[in-house]
């Protein structure tokens, strides 16, 4: 063990880990290159020494960089594409730039990109996209957060409940209330849902609209064609087929964001049916091509250029 008076160097942690000072530093800098149960163990022993020339605190020592590190999903979803417009245009009014990670939806990959970023020296950090509705999926993250901010980063989240950071929570639940309810005054009584992925966050909470919807309609949610499948164009085809084999009698699809939308439609038509004659389609956060579907989506925006903008806000504050 080092002296009492001394403190603990990356030379130590690797001693004490028995690997290298290579192998040491990738692992606490969250690079590639090392195992996950080998960069756990080397991150405990850090920890145990009270080792703090981390990435953290080189930030502090040679000064966080200009730039902002953004972490959405999915980079060609245009619900992401659209924040990320808002965080660079303020971004550019700061005289920042900007980093885009993708994490795809895997809690994993998303802990090795914040990792990456911190490690990179950026001085703000925001991640946008669903978070998961078991709480251990997020807690490393949670505690990477904790300490970026306790050495001076800036964090900010959208549509995250969980990371301890200030976040911008668009109203999923009222959202899908507000699509149950039109498709009902609309006489439709067998309604299924192209629902995304099973443990999102926004998925729950927008299912949880519809069904609210159903019961004030005095209808049971039990009544409700629910198919989870990829948050994604391909996933809501493949919902839609699942739609069309299991349950014929749909008259109605509401699709929980409107790229599962469009997969919606696109099966559809290569199924030959007509809509909205025969199947109404509702979406969800009205991006910007969605307007030019036809024909055209019913959709319940989200302002997402602004809600990227104040998530940027929330972090310079």
């Amino acid at each position: 063990m080092p002296r009492a008076s001394q403190r603990p160097r990356l030379v130590d942690v690797a001693e004490h880990a028995a690997v290298s000072l290579a192998t040491a530093s990738r692992a606490l800098a969250g690079r590639e290159g090392v195992s996950a149960e080998v960069a756990d163990r080397i991150r405990q022993i850090a920890s145990d020494l009270g080792y703090v020339a981390n990435p953290y605190a080189r930030t502090l020592a040679s000064g966080a960089t200009s730039t902002v590190g953004l972490i959405v999903h999915q980079v060609d979803d245009p619900y992401f594409s659209e924040i990320a417009a808002g965080v660079i245009q303020l971004a550019a009014d700061q005289g920042l730039l900007v980093q885009i990670c993708q994490s795809g939806r895997d809690p994993g990959y998303e802990l090795q990109q914040l990792r990456h970023l911190i490690a990179q020296r950026v001085g703000i950090v925001l991640i946008s996209g669903s978070g998961f509705d078991d709480p251990r999926m997020e807690s490393a993250a949670r505690a990477e957060l904790a300490a970026f901010q306790d050495h001076g980063g800036r964090a900010a989240a959208i549509g995250r409940h969980t990371l301890g950071i200030d976040a911008v929570l668009p109203d999923n639940e009222a959202g899908g209330h507000a699509l149950a309810h039109h498709l009902m005054d609309l006489g439709h009584r067998r309604i299924a849902v192209a629902a995304g992925s099973v443990g999102l966050t926004t998925v729950a909470d927008r299912l949880a609209g519809v069904s609210s919807a159903l019961r004030q309609r005095g209808r049971s949610p039990a009544d409700l064609a629910v198919v989870h499948t990829d948050f994604t164009r391909d996933g809501g085809q493949a919902a839609a087929e699942q739609i069309l084999n299991e349950h014929p009698e749909t008259t109605a699809i509401i699709a929980l964001n409107d790229v599962m939308a469009m997969g919606v439609l696109s099966t559809l038509r290569s199924r030959r049916v007509p809509v909205p004659a025969r199947m109404s389609v509702v979406g969800f956060d009205d991006v910007s091509v969605a307007a030019d579907l036809a024909p055209s989506l019913t959709t319940i925006r989200l302002p997402m250029t602004e809600m990227g903008r104040t998530a940027l806000t929330l972090a310079l504050k």
